[in-house]
């Protein structure tokens, strides 16, 4: 017998040998659940992302495109960069077209327009897919309408939430969007603006993201 079966063996023989059942996580989560009302879980989703220095202002479908309006004003935007092809995004555009604030599309190859993206856009405007109550967390999954870089270049990153697609944990949007089914390349989980503390512990925001996050809390969309 060789040094290293010798070895193995050991390894082996002091490993337990006892049937263990399978971890359900499921039955872990449901145990570990709170029992809440959809109204309560919208006020822990507000407090721990205001905690992480999140900007929310809490609308409705009518008058969500005038905050927006409101919010680029107040914070001297010059222009706003969305998705003319989604719903939201052609109601920013459309509300926005008299105002002064130039809209811009992300409708060229990143290589043809870097420098203006990462230059001279003031602002982004994308739709979340969900939140996450427990942590104050967005959702969002990139696609070709909204890439990535929309929201992780410009300085002020604005996100348009549907109250009713807020989840109580990590865990329940897992299973109700029913992610084991296919994920987009990226997933994005944003739970407040970007920050580090790398450098002499001192907090510093917009390091390598955006320096400001802004939610505008669709409630009652219908």
């Amino acid at each position: 017998m060789s040094a290293r079966d010798r070895i193995l063996g050991r390894l082996y023989a002091s490993q337990p040998h006892d049937d263990f059942a399978a971890p359900n996580p499921a039955a872990w989560f449901a145990s570990q659940a709170r029992h809440e009302a959809s109204n309560e879980r919208l006020e822990r989703f507000v407090r721990t992302m205001e905690a992480g220095r999140t900007e929310i202002h809490r609308v409705n479908n009518g008058n969500w495109a005038q905050k927006l309006h409101e919010v680029l004003s107040a914070k001297g935007c010059g222009n706003l960069l969305l998705a003319p092809g989604t719903a939201h995004g052609q109601r920013a555009g459309e509300a926005l077209a008299s105002t002064g604030i130039a809209c811009l599309a992300y409708d060229r190859p990143i290589n043809e327009w870097k420098a203006e993206l990462f230059n001279d856009v003031h602002a982004s405007l994308t739709g979340a897919r969900g939140a996450i109550a427990e942590t104050g967390t967005l959702i969002l999954w990139p696609d070709e309408h909204e890439p990535r870089l929309m929201s992780l270049v410009p300085p002020i990153h604005i996100v348009l939430l549907d109250a009713t697609t807020l989840h109580a944990t990590f865990f329940d949007a897992m299973q109700s969007e029913h992610w084991a089914a296919g994920l987009p390349t990226n997933a994005l989980l944003i739970s407040s603006p970007s920050k580090t503390a790398d450098i002499q512990q001192t907090l510093a925001y917009g390091a390598h993201g955006p320096k400001e996050l802004v939610v505008l809390l669709l409630e009652n969309a219908q």
